[in-house]
């Protein structure tokens, strides 16, 4: 099922929710709608479901108008982040529930409602749990009945809302890891919003950043975190260390240094460079682009993580680095750094 969202508006009141918005998911792609709260991406996924009705725009599923059908014509299976389960059913009830609902010349008869709700236990590896109730279930597990559920009714889209962010990290971790290879396996049309980098990067075959209403970047996870188009996809994916610079004649100043990088066609004026944190090389002092004092240092698995209080134009700059643990780094030495890879955006842009 392929989604082609055209030119999309959603207000409410004075606020700009969505603002023409353009997008199309490919048939069988699992894609991940990433940005801060505010950004527009479940109002984006609820619209896309029929929950709220866009002021214009259209959106079409395989070249037919989505806008002509309700909700309950479109044939989405929608997972809330939480659970949204019935408490007074059991696992295989909450399961059967969309087929037992479904208009008696399209319901399977008792015998395939039990087979089908059967299969789907098996695939989210919870049929043991069949007579069991949402109260006497952990977070993960709830989740993965939530998604079986939305799967009974072999929906031609799925549509995930923050589907882990009600749990803690090490089964958020685990989910994501098993619902990309659930996805591997039923290849049904997916959207999942999130505001986790790591998770959007981690699951999706594609990520569209959203910020204000609007679209900033649409890439595969490489592409939005190696080559960020904008100064607001390079701070929200990834971790950024960001220094105020000046373009000026061709070159890169910070304050009163001019920086041996090259400008890479940015436009003269005040501009920002992006550098990840994991891209300086260490130099002796005196050697580096930037130099500054070691202030604090912990350690985290092959890494160790520094804050560094840069000198630029007699005033300190406090940025953070990681750093591999072959040179180990000391509270108060001095030390350089070089950028191995940066990025240059324009002030405001």
């Amino acid at each position: 099922m392929t989604i082609e969202v055209r030119n999309i508006v959603k207000r409410f009141g004075d606020f700009t929710a969505l603002d023409n918005v353009d997008l199309k998911v490919e048939s069988g792609e699992l894609l991940a709608l990433l940005g801060p709260s505010g950004s527009g991406k479940t109002t984006l996924l609820r619209i896309i479901a029929g929950l709220e009705w866009p002021d214009a725009g259209t959106i079409s599923f395989d070249g037919e108008d989505a806008l002509a059908r309700g909700a309950g014509e479109r044939n989405v299976g929608f997972v809330f982040q939480h659970y949204a389960l019935f408490r007074h059913m059991n696992v295989f009830e909450n399961v059967a529930f969309g087929l037992r609902v479904q208009p008696r010349s399209v319901r399977m008869n008792e015998a395939g409602i039990k087979k089908r709700v059967t299969e789907l236990l098996d695939l989210v590896q919870l049929g043991w749990l069949a007579n069991r109730y949402p109260s006497q279930l952990s977070g993960g597990q709830r989740q993965r009945i939530a998604l079986a559920r939305a799967l009974a009714i072999e929906p031609r889209i799925l549509l995930l809302d923050e589907p882990f962010g009600a749990l803690d990290a090490k089964v958020r971790k685990e989910l994501r890891q098993w619902l990309r290879s659930l996805h591997e396996e039923i290849h049904v049309t997916s959207i999942f919003v999130t505001h986790d980098q790591e998770e959007a990067l981690e699951v999706a075959n594609r990520v569209v950043v959203m910020d204000k209403g609007r679209i900033e970047q649409i890439g595969t996870p490489e592409e939005v975190y190696d080559r960020p188009q904008t100064a607001f996809v390079h701070s929200f994916i990834g971790e950024s260390i960001v220094l105020p610079v000046n373009i000026e004649a061709g070159r890169v100043q910070l304050g009163d240094k001019v920086l041996d990088i090259a400008p890479n066609g940015a436009t003269p004026g005040p501009s920002q460079l992006f550098i990840r944190r994991h891209d300086v090389i260490l130099q002796p002092p005196g050697n580096g682009d930037l130099e500054g004092a070691v202030r604090r240092v912990r350690a985290f698995g092959p890494v160790q993580r520094a804050d560094i209080a840069l000198r630029t134009n007699g005033n300190e700059t406090m940025i953070e680095i990681d750093a591999p643990r072959d040179r180990e780094l000391k509270v108060g030495e001095v030390i350089g750094l070089k950028p191995k890879r940066y990025r240059i955006f324009a002030s405001g842009a």
